[in-house]
């Protein structure tokens, strides 16, 4: 009896074996179809990681020049423009832009930007420096001392001449000129290591023949007052085509008559003068979103007109030793991206590197979401199109001849390929097709039994 009970269940437990074994899905197809996508996708996010930028650093070091200075206080004007986005700006004060360009090209310096004269060259190698736009100019003015106007810089030769300091941009720019004119320092001229108020003093106390001044020490409060002391005459360009051919640095600049005094007309007819930009330059490996953070502060400090400028006029892209930086000549053509422009700056970085990252996930991963049903098909159909395939193999071999031991050996074969047609993991979507694959599985059977001798199933 106990027997008897036992069939029932056993054969209960049999049935609800093989109905799991029946699914709606096929995990195992899903899986391999899914995983796919998932894989590409991370290979694309991996290589989008690659090309991220990391966070940009909140602390920058620039290079300015003497305290005091037009480049100190506009390095200290830049400090109070990026302290707003939180980005601190440590100064390094220095003795102009030959010190600045030295300090940049030094691979173990930690200087970042610096304000440099254009036209200056260093020891260095600059070839990992980029200029993020001119931002002001810099005059350059020769007073003499004369009982006659002087035409040529090459009339001072034999007398004594200040130059500037060693390292100054305003040295570097008066050898230059004096070196053009047949100048080079030798007896019987001598060039003074003078500059500024140095400068001046030894001018008016008749120590000195001529006096180069540029920046600081050639404002228009200086110029005023030395056009007003008496035996002291400013020297205009009148070729200052030539040296702006062959000085591609320099900019020429027209004052008209009374741009410094109007009471007294000084000066007395319109003055050409001479004027090196002065570059903001940074090393390569600047920070994008920093790099549009120092144009935005330089436009601010730089862009008011004045007596040697228009409104606007600064910063701008121009290119002289050093190659324009691509996100800055981004900046210059189409200004800061939208998220600068509508987010704070810490939380626009946040957001534009997530961009990167999303790129992948919306060009590949989506996508590839849409495919995965595809994939599915296909893998499940390919298993069933693999029977087929052993079905026509088959069906060819019973078109030979062959002994009958061969014929029962392909019925066996014919066989296993049913019972794995019925055992294997299907899902229930494709039961029609497994019962069709049934159907022609009997088709191949009736021709194979025939040929064997046994009769019609």
């Amino acid at each position: 009896m106990a027997v008897t009970q036992d069939k029932p269940e056993s054969r209960k437990a049999t049935f609800k074996l093989r109905l799991q074994r029946i699914s709606r899905i096929s995990w195992r197809d899903l899986a391999g179809s899914l995983g796919l996508v998932l894989l590409l996708s991370a290979a694309a996010i991996a290589v989008a990681f690659h090309f991220v930028r990391p966070a940009p650093p909140d602390t920058l070091t620039i290079a300015s020049g003497p305290e005091g200075s037009t480049f100190h206080s506009a390095a200290e004007r830049y400090q109070k423009i990026l302290a707003r986005s939180g980005v601190k700006l440590m100064i390094l004060p220095s003795h102009g832009s030959l010190d600045n360009l030295n300090r940049l090209t030094d691979p173990n310096g930690s200087v970042d930007i610096g304000f440099v004269q254009a036209g200056v060259t260093g020891a260095g190698d600059t070839g990992d420096l980029v200029s993020l736009g001119s931002v002001f100019y810099q005059p350059l003015t020769v007073f003499y001392r004369s009982r006659k106007p002087i035409h040529r810089l090459s009339e001072l030769l034999g007398k004594r001449i200040a130059v500037g300091s060693e390292g100054s941009g305003t040295r570097f720019l008066a050898l230059a000129l004096l070196k053009a004119n047949g100048i080079d320092g030798r007896s019987p001229t001598q060039l003074l290591a003078l500059e500024g108020e140095a400068a001046r003093s030894a001018l008016v106390a008749d120590q000195a023949d001529a006096i180069f001044l540029s920046g600081d020490s050639a404002g228009p409060a200086t110029v005023r007052e030395m056009l007003h002391t008496k035996g002291v005459r400013l020297y205009g360009f009148p070729q200052a085509d030539a040296y702006q051919r062959r000085f591609r640095y320099l900019s020429k600049l027209v004052l008209p008559a009374g741009a410094f005094d109007l009471g007294e007309n000084l000066p007395r007819e319109p003055l050409t003068m001479l004027a090196p930009t002065v570059e903001l330059v940074a090393r390569s490996e600047l920070h994008p979103a920093l790099s549009d953070l120092l144009i935005d502060a330089a436009r601010e400090v730089h862009g008011k007109a004045s007596l040697l400028q228009d409104a606007g006029e600064f910063p701008t892209p121009l290119k002289h030793e050093f190659p324009i930086s691509d996100d800055a000549a981004r900046y210059y053509k189409s200004g800061k991206s939208i998220v600068y422009r509508l987010l704070p700056f810490w939380l626009a970085s946040l957001v534009n590197r997530a961009f990167v990252v999303l790129v992948p996930v919306i060009v590949v991963l989506i996508p590839g979401l849409r495919l995965v049903p595809a994939l599915y098909r296909w893998r499940v159909n390919s298993r069933i199109y693999r029977r087929y395939g052993e079905l026509m193999a088959l069906e060819r071999a019973a078109l030979e001849d062959m002994s009958p031991e061969q014929r029962a050996a392909l019925l066996d074969r014919l066989g296993d390929i049913e019972k794995s047609v019925i055992t294997g993991k299907i899902p229930g979507a494709y039961a029609d097709q497994l019962y069709i694959l049934r159907q022609h599985i009997k088709f191949v059977r009736d021709r194979l039994v025939p040929a064997a001798g046994a009769p019609r199933a």
